[in-house]
């Protein structure tokens, strides 16, 4: 199946919304998130951090621990976490709630340590210059996603270039995909253009 399918409530989805052992966690992530434009430098660090983390896993492992990633880090706000010393790195590989991922964890404090010297707006400004200036055609199955774009292997490259760490092209084409930067729900998706 790699088009559209058919979730319990009858609505056309792309299938990963429907993997198996998901049970609704995909769905309400899918038809309430994944696609729709996040602005803001806070909101956008936080989902920069969590595709760096699901790097390797899937994303419903990450999806999963939410909530102890937003507790680990303050919420992903920048300032907050910008301020993290060597005590909090180890308490965070301590964190049960949390991937426990020394690199990934490392690359996150020092993340808002860089964001943290950024004008407001910054990043917002930088991540969504990336956004292509005209949508492609929906694709009709999910072989026709692809997992890097030439945007986002620019993005990464700009934020490489910026001291942004552990975001290559696939990374970035993630978090323009989770973002709203681009629109691959299928065609068929009944998310693909809510009301």
């Amino acid at each position: 199946m790699s088009g559209a399918v058919a979730g319990p409530d009858g609505l056309l989805r792309c299938p990963w919304a429907l993997s198996t052992g998901a049970t609704g966690e995909y769905i309400a992530y899918h038809d309430s998130e994944w696609g729709r434009p996040v602005h803001g430098d806070d909101a956008l660090y936080e989902r920069l951090c969590l595709e760096a983390f699901q790097s390797g896993l899937s994303w419903l492992t990450i999806l999963r621990r939410r909530e102890g990633f937003r507790k680990a880090f303050s919420d992903f706000s920048i300032a907050a976490v910008a301020e993290f010393g060597a005590a909090d790195a180890e308490r965070l590989l301590a964190d049960e709630g949390i991937i426990r991922n020394r690199a990934k964890i490392e690359a996150t404090l020092a993340n808002a340590k860089v964001l943290a010297g950024w004008e407001a707006g910054e990043l917002d400004a930088l991540i969504w210059s990336h956004a292509p200036e005209e949508p492609g055609p929906a694709p009709l199955t999910v072989t026709e996603v692809p997992a890097v774009t030439a945007q986002s292997t620019a993005l990464a490259k700009a934020l490489k270039k910026a001291g942004i760490r552990f975001v290559g092209p696939t990374t970035a084409y993630a978090l323009m995909q989770a973002c709203g930067l681009v629109n691959d729900h299928l065609a068929t998706c009944a998310l693909r253009d809510p009301a």
